[in-house]
Parts: C-alpha cells; sequence; structure tokens
C-alpha cells in the first residue's frame, strides 16, 4: 500500500514547481515537471518521483542547475535532492528504485551543479561468455539475453504487423507446439522485429519458467563457433545450443557464405525441431531470398511461418508515438503528434528519433512546442521522404482514389472529372518531386510547363474555397505518404 505524502513536502515541491515555471515556458514545464512527484523530506533530502530513466536523464542532463537552485533556494544550501525512478517489475509488485543525487566535492563546478548518481546494483550478469560448457543433470541456468522492455504490452498492433504479432502470440502461448516452428519474421529496418521476437521469448519465460530462452545475435553465434573451433571445444558448443527450449537469432541473413556456420546450425536447427523446441528467427529478407544460403538450410525456414512485417500506416505510427509518449510521461499538442505521425514514414526508429529530436530542441531553445515549430525542425525528415515520392506513385493514387483510369489521367479528354485528377496530379508532382514543370507536363501525356502553372494554381484555389474538394485533396495526399 503506498504511503502517504506529508503536507509540507506537498506544499515545499508546490513552491518549487512555482519558481521551476518562471525560468522555462509552459510545454517544458508540461512535460518535464508536472509528471514529477514529491515523496518525502528528511534531513534536507528531497525525494522526488518520476516515471522513467530517460525522464531522469533528461532532467540531469538540461535542469540540473535549475533544479538544484530551486532546491536551496526553497530549503537553504545545505539541501540535496534524490530522485525516485518508477521501473515496472512484473515479477513483483511496481516499486520504485531510489537514485541518491548529491553536490560534488570539487570546488570548480557551477554553483547547484547535480553529480549525476551511480546506478543501483543489481545481480551480475553472465550473458554468454562461455556457453560451451555442458550444463549438469538439472536444468542449465543461463541469462537469456532478452530485453525486459520488449514485451507484447509495448509491441503496437496495426495492419502491418497484425499476422506476425498474432502469430508470435500463439508461440508464446505454445512454443514449439504450433504450427509455426520455425518463426521467420522479416522486413526492414527498424519495424519491430527484434522487439516482437523478444516479446515471444518474454511471454514464454514468464509464464513458462521451466523453460529455457535464448536470444542470440547471427554475428555473435559465429563468433561463438569461431571461438569453438579455436578452443577445440565444437562438441560443447553444439551441446548448449541443443539443450535450449525456446531459440531466437536475429539477422539470421548474416549466415550467409558461411558454410561451416551454417553446417553447425544445421544440426542445431534439425535437433532442436525433433525435440519440440520453439525456433524464431529474423531476417530482414523472406528465405527466398537469401542468397549465399545452402540449399537444405533454406527449406527448413520454410517449414514453418514466414511472415513480414510492413513499413506502419498513419494510424499505426500515431498509435506508436503515442504510447511511447505515455511511457516516458510526455505530452504534446495532439496537432503536433499528428504532423509527425504524418510526415516521418520510413521506420519506427525514425519515428522515434523525430520525437526525441522536437524535444531536444525545443528544450535547448526554451521554446513551447507547437505545430509551426515542428515543421521547421523537422523539414530534412520531410526533404528526405519527398525525395521517394515520384510522379508514378502520385499518377497512382490519384487514380485510386478518384476512380479515373490511368489512360483518362494523362489523355487528352477535357471531362471535368478527368481534368481534376490531372489537375490535382500535377499540383502533388510539382509539390513533391524534384521534376521540372516541363517534366511534369511530358508525364501528363506531353503538355507544355504552362498547363502545369494553370493546374497547380487552379487547385490552390480550388483548396482555399471548396471544403469538399479540400477533404478530397487531403485524403489523396496522406494516401501518397502512407505509400512511401
Amino acid at each position: 500500500m503506498p504511503s502517504v505524502v506529508q503536507p509540507e513536502v506537498v506544499n515545499i515541491w508546490h513552491n518549487c514547481l512555482k519558481i521551476i515555471k518562471e525560468h522555462v515556458n509552459q510545454q517544458c514545464f508540461k512535460t518535464w515537471f508536472e509528471p514529477i512527484r514529491p515523496v518525502k523530506l528528511e534531513d534536507s533530502v528531497l525525494t522526488i518521483q518520476v516515471p522513467s530513466q530517460f525522464f531522469y536523464e533528461w532532467l540531469e542532463e538540461h535542469y540540473v542547475n535549475l533544479l538544484s537552485k530551486t532546491i536551496h533556494q526553497e530549503l537553504g544550501s545545505n539541501a540535496r535532492l534524490e530522485y525516485r525512478i518508477v521501473i515496472e517489475n512484473k515479477s513483483t509488485n511496481n516499486n520504485s528504485t531510489p537514485f541518491t543525487v548529491n553536490k560534488p566535492t570539487h570546488t570548480n563546478d557551477a554553483p547547484g551543479y547535480l553529480k549525476k548518481p551511480n546506478q543501483p546494483e543489481s545481480a551480475p550478469k553472465e550473458g554468454i561468455k562461455n556457453p560451451f560448457v555442458i550444463p549438469g543433470l538439472k536444468k542449465m541456468q543461463f541469462d537469456s539475453q532478452l530485453n525486459q522492455n520488449y514485451t507484447f504490452e509495448t509491441y503496437v498492433e496495426g495492419d502491418c504487423n497484425q499476422l506476425a504479432r498474432s502469430a508470435g502470440f500463439a508461440v508464446a502461448n505454445n512454443p514449439g507446439g504450433t504450427a509455426f516452428n520455425p518463426l521467420v519474421l522479416y522486413g526492414g529496418v527498424g519495424l519491430g522485429k527484434t522487439h516482437l521476437a523478444q516479446a515471444i521469448g518474454n511471454f514464454a519465460k514468464e509464464n513458462y519458467p521451466s523453460v529455457s530462452v535464448l536470444y542470440v545475435s547471427s554475428e555473435k553465434f559465429c563468433n561463438q563457433f569461431i571461438d569453438a573451433v579455436k578452443y577445440g571445444s565444437i562438441n560443447d558448443f553444439i551441446n548448449f545450443y541443443q539443450l535450449v527450449d525456446i531459440l531466437i537469432v536475429d539477422d539470421v541473413q548474416f549466415f550467409a557464405d558461411k558454410d561451416r556456420t551454417q553446417d553447425i546450425f544445421f544440426h542445431v536447427f534439425n535437433h532442436l525441431h525433433q525435440s519440440g523446441k520453439q525456433i524464431i528467427l529474423t531476417s530482414d529478407r523472406p528465405p527466398k531470398d537469401m542468397h549465399g544460403m545452402e540449399e537444405r538450410l533454406i527449406s527448413r525456414f520454410k517449414w514453418g511461418l514466414t511472415t513480414d512485417l510492413q513499413i506502419p500506416d498513419y494510424e499505426t505510427r500515431l498509435a506508436i508515438l503515442e504510447k511511447k509518449m505515455h511511457a516516458e510521461g510526455i505530452e504534446l499538442p495532439r496537432e503536433v503528434v499528428e504532423y509527425i505521425s504524418y510526415v516521418v514514414t520510413t521506420n519506427i526508429r525514425e519515428l522515434e528519433g523525430a520525437l526525441i529530436t522536437i524535444l531536444a530542441q525545443a528544450s535547448l531553445m526554451k521554446l513551447e512546442i507547437d505545430l509551426p515549430l515542428t515543421k521547421k525542425i523537422l523539414k530534412n525528415f520531410i526533404a528526405n521522404s519527398q525525395k521517394s515520392i515520384s510522379i508514378d506513385l502520385i499518377q497512382q493514387k490519384v487514380c485510386e482514389a478518384s476512380g479515373v483510369a490511368y489512360d483518362q489521367l494523362v489523355g487528352k479528354s477535357r471531362k471535368r472529372e478527368f481534368v481534376q485528377a490531372r489537375q490535382i496530379a500535377m499540383h502533388f508532382a510539382k509539390q513533391y518531386t524534384e521534376s521540372s514543370l516541363k517534366s511534369i507536363g511530358r508525364a501528363f501525356g506531353g503538355r507544355d510547363h504552362s498547363t502545369v502553372i494553370h493546374a497547380c494554381q487552379t487547385v490552390s484555389n480550388l483548396y482555399d474555397t471548396d471544403i469538399s474538394f479540400q477533404q478530397m485533396v487531403d485524403n489523396i495526399e496522406k494516401q501518397i505518404k502512407m505509400s512511401m
């Protein structure tokens, strides 16, 4: 049961917030200080609770002097600050781990500087420094190498990954007992393959404590095999991997052209599969496109389910950002979040990178985050996205949205719906490609540059005066961006 915070502690922190509010803009205050909760005050040490490790690190890096001066002003020069970081732990109740922050002993530091605390002690992780020791008769113990943050709860499902997520959840509930063995997850960089694969491992590990789970990158597997050859312990190496219940191998395409490694992995794969153990593989391409792989290995990769993770659509990107912000205790205007989701379309890593960039620059410039500032900060993201849009793509999306055939779009007909669709396509071609007006006109049935200029002016005028036309253009633009 949570302890009751003393009223005087609440009042002290309230006074601190009033001081802080005078030195930062409203958005920074709302994002980085409102989520903080006072915990206790003992011997001039004020303990405050922050929602995450990221949150704590950001405060320490950007607002450490302000916090220190504020605490000193409110509690005196001997006052110190202690952070309590909320860490979710499913094996116990939601506990918090304290991080003590002290003034440094060296005198040359700026007044009020708060020293970065040491991380809390935890049980040492042995890793897989030497996996080549044959385990004893009892269940072997080793670090699964899983990232505890990669769970199904933190994984956002959308049309782009629905099948992969559903298959992964089925495997996690019944490892080795489904037809999805092996489960091969493939897709481009930053689309969540590693997250989903490790989510399976974390779920199985939590719900089936007796099951041994191991996550390993293909590069690490190769290096371990090289060491096994070097020290004459190949049999121990094989025995270790054959005793794993759930084996997750990341970026398996890197086994290409490594014949001896492939041969060893083939034997490990066969043994695990025949023993009813679960195998999960990730790759940047489907098995059929894994050049440099032995055919017998590729055929085994195809035994189970191969499913891809695609670039997330707009709605999924929006959900990913909202979940990220909620986890980190961040609040932004809705229109800003929608805009980020709208223009950053490549992968999840760049989406999260865009969010961090906006927060960092706005904080450093001490500006409130709004839509104009967001557009300014993300102009490079947008520029990079625009370069990937072609006239062909624009024509395709306009045809799909308007119901006009391609031949009608580039033809000579002056029928109203054909002309309007043609003008919209020309408008987007000028806006989103680097093609000259002459090149754009040529792509629309050999028209001249003056026709393109007239089309752009017509679209602009109608957009400002006709709401239904505006909605149609906005919808087409969204479809173009979501197809990149």
